[in-house]
């Protein structure tokens, strides 16, 4: 009979470092001293008791030294869940290296195009996660016109792409694709984009649309930012390899900024009816999630070193194409969505960028920074309310 917490086939990477994330889960109560001691006597003995040490094992997971059966039993759930993302891309209306435009407006749409720009670190298929559960769809079904600028994996040159190569180079030169002047959306570290190239570009963007956009990264705690860029030293050499910066070091950074949370939603999702809805939202997600994409060196180095480091974009000192970025200059109507849970982007740090913008509407969803705009209560949160806003003239 197969245990209920076997790993079953590897059909996933996830949860992505697994190894920090056990050994995270492991901190999860204080292992005194003597503990460790019993654990070393026990495993470095030549010829141990083996059954003693298998009883021993269910002490060592009281005493938090290995991770217990319920999180285990939860990553192997969602490893051999059955469920695969299986959605067809809409049509490329334009593309350049890596990066495409999606078009997911109905076949001659005339409608106001919306342009949504995702971040540089994860995939931009957030937006349009399940068949019935897709921003992008429920706009284009509303009778708008979503675009999606998918940027698709760093290869060759792109590899060593600045800030100033995406918003100066690819994403204008994607809007100036679109025959009408967009509304230009942009999510987490897009936002910040999308904002240097509505400054950039205003006789081709006429709204802005920012959503989980962070701009005051020293807003909660200064000290924690400024530690980032002591990483980089430690990421070179894997900027020399690979040209970039890897999947799982990303994954690290995102994980250190909640250590325990990875294992609280595994610990309830293996508890999961795992046929539900629910349960399928989450293996969705979290295939997601696992599914990055390696950042360019220089851009990392700017994120690390200048935004989080040097907090340039709330300093003023933040340029693309030597250009300061100023929100402050743009009178465009805006629409800037701060999620009240957003563990990623803390509320404090949008809002920063809310109050620059001369003519921002204000929207506080319930949700988390990916719960927003692909959560189960998504579309009652910010799907509807953005729709109407969008449909304002």
């Amino acid at each position: 009979m197969t245990r209920p917490d076997a790993p079953g086939p590897l059909h996933r990477l996830g949860p992505r470092p697994l190894m920090l994330h056990l050994m995270l889960a492991m901190q999860r109560k204080p292992a005194s001293s003597s503990a460790w001691h019993d654990v070393w006597k026990t495993w470095s003995a030549g010829s141990p008791d083996w059954k003693a040490a298998a009883a021993q094992v269910e002490s060592f997971t009281s005493a938090g030294l290995i991770p217990d059966a319920k999180l285990i039993a939860g990553i192997a759930a969602y490893r051999r869940h059955p469920w695969r993302r299986d959605m067809q891309d809409p049509p490329a209306i334009w593309q350049e290296g890596s990066a495409r435009l999606l078009d997911y407006g109905a076949p001659g749409c005339t409608a106001q195009p919306v342009l949504f720009v995702p971040s540089l670190v994860n995939r931009a298929y957030v937006l349009d996660l399940l068949p019935d559960h897709s921003m992008l769809r429920f706009l284009a079904a509303a009778g708008l016109r979503p675009l999606l600028l998918d940027w698709g994996f760093p290869v060759g040159e792109e590899c060593d792409f600045t800030l100033t190569d995406y918003v100066a180079g690819r994403v204008e030169r994607a809007v100036a694709a679109v025959a009408a002047p967009v509304t230009l959306a942009g999510y987490c570290m897009g936002g910040l984009m999308a904002v240097a190239a509505a400054q950039r570009r205003p006789d081709l963007v006429r709204r802005l649309v920012l959503l989980a956009t962070p701009w005051d990264f020293w807003a909660v705690d200064a000290a924690q930012a400024c530690r980032l860029p002591a990483f980089l030293p430690f990421l070179e050499p894997a900027f020399a390899f690979g040209g970039g910066m890897p999947v799982d070091a990303l994954q690290m950074l995102f994980s250190l900024l909640e250590p325990g949370g990875v294992g609280a939603k595994y610990r309830d999702f293996g508890a999961q009816d795992q046929n539900s809805a629910r349960a399928r939202m989450f293996v969705a997600m979290e295939d997601w999630l696992n599914d990055g994409v390696p950042l360019s060196a220089p851009v990392a180095r700017e994120v690390l070193g200048g935004w989080y480091g040097r907090n340039t974009p709330a300093a003023g000192t933040w340029r693309i194409a030597a250009a300061p970025v100023r929100p402050e200059a743009l009178a465009m109507p805006s629409f800037v969505a701060i999620p009240s849970r957003d563990r990623i982007v803390p509320p404090q740090s949008a809002l920063a960028l809310a109050q620059l913008l001369p003519v921002a509407v204000v929207h506080r969803p319930r949700g988390g920074h990916v719960g927003m705009v692909a959560g189960s209560g998504a579309k009652a949160g910010l799907w509807e309310p953005l729709l109407a806003w969008l449909k304002q003239e």
